[in-house]
């Protein structure tokens, strides 16, 4: 028997492969260009930086404003 998948769960399986392949930054920005506001920030706060530092986010921010030239 085929058991069909929930909205819910359909939704998070997508939001599990954004996730994966995108920044954390242009992640959020997608969420934001399609109204997904709903839910837990604080989970999904604890989701994108799971695996972060302080220092390792402050790292990342000086490689990016590097790479784009952008004046400090």
């Amino acid at each position: 028997m085929i058991q069909a998948m929930s909205e819910q769960q359909v939704l998070q399986e997508g939001f599990q492969v954004l996730l994966t392949h995108l920044e954390p930054s242009k992640l959020a920005r997608f969420w934001a260009a399609c109204n997904v506001g709903g839910g837990n920030y604080i989970d999904l706060k604890d989701k994108l930086f799971a695996e972060e530092t302080t220092s390792s986010l402050y790292l990342q921010v000086l490689d990016f404003q590097s790479s784009k030239n952008v004046v400090k």
